[in-house]
């Protein structure tokens, strides 16, 4: 008779996997440990090669299950109230995971050529962070450095709101003093967003090693931090709107940069 695998099942919300989920949902900042919700985030993660250890689902045959299964994943079925249960959203999606994933150290983000590094000072949103992280992937930075308040990148909600992009691209943790200390020592300069009165951004040249500062969603950055960095970027906005999301900001910042560097370089008669 062919083997056959024996199904794992979850039954009762109180099981201990679904306990870890639920702590891993607040998760403290020097857990190597993240939880990850949805079908899409979990194969980001197994594409990047981060290591699942558990993946609870519904119990209906899946592509994601056979993955996880193969690299070597508990995979267990589970009731619809095992899963909300263990399941940080309000409407389950259908995967729960727990993985390992552990930030980098500011040093690496630097290390890309040439460096275009964001660093988000005090953003709280965990969203916004993950949206950031997003849009540095897909506009060709070389990393992010989540800076003293700001939200945990490892957290569920910045995760989701990256898509995968913290898998796949530099992010690392630290304190604004030392980053801006490490950036110096790279002979990197240092850019801040301001609302108003800075460099245009499609004017500022933003093809050298450049790391940009982008500040708190209401507070932006501070008045020493302003005036520690070697250029003041803003985006050019018309009459009546003064600022806007510290995602979007990002993006436009990057886009531009992006277009700066692979723009050719005309040649010389």
């Amino acid at each position: 008779m062919p083997f056959v695998r024996r199904v794992l099942r979850i039954t009762s919300r109180q099981h201990s996997i679904v306990q870890r989920c639920r702590r891993l949902a607040a998760r403290r900042r020097d857990d190597p440990a993240v939880l990850l919700d949805g079908e899409h985030l979990v194969a980001e993660a197994l594409d990047a090669g981060v290591p699942i250890e558990v993946l609870l689902t519904d119990g209906r045959p899946s592509d994601i299950a056979a993955r996880a299964r193969a690299a070597g994943t508990a995979v267990y079925a589970c009731s619809a109230a095992v899963l909300e249960a263990a399941s940080p959203v309000r409407t389950a999606s259908g995967v729960v995971a727990v993985a390992e994933w552990r930030p980098a150290t500011p040093t690496t983000v630097f290390l890309g050529a040439p460096a275009l590094v964001l660093g988000l000072v005090d953003v709280q949103d965990p969203g916004n962070a993950g949206s950031v992280i997003r849009s540095a992937d897909a506009l060709g930075a070389t990393g992010v450095v989540a800076l003293d308040r700001t939200a945990d990148p490892g957290g569920w909600k910045a995760l989701r709101g990256a898509m995968g992009s913290t898998f796949r691209l530099p992010v690392a943790r630290g304190r604004l003093i030392e980053v801006l200390d490490e950036a110096s020592r790279a002979g990197i300069r240092v850019a801040a967003t301001v609302a108003g009165r800075g460099e245009p951004v499609e004017s500022a040249d933003l093809r050298a090693p450049l790391l940009v500062l982008l500040g708190n969603e209401g507070a932006g950055l501070t008045g020493p931090v302003i005036e520690r960095a070697d250029l003041r970027l803003t985006v050019p906005m018309r009459s009546g709107v003064n600022s806007l999301n510290v995602a979007v900001t990002s993006a436009l910042i990057l886009y531009e940069a992006r277009r700066q560097r692979r723009a050719r370089v005309p040649s010389r008669p």
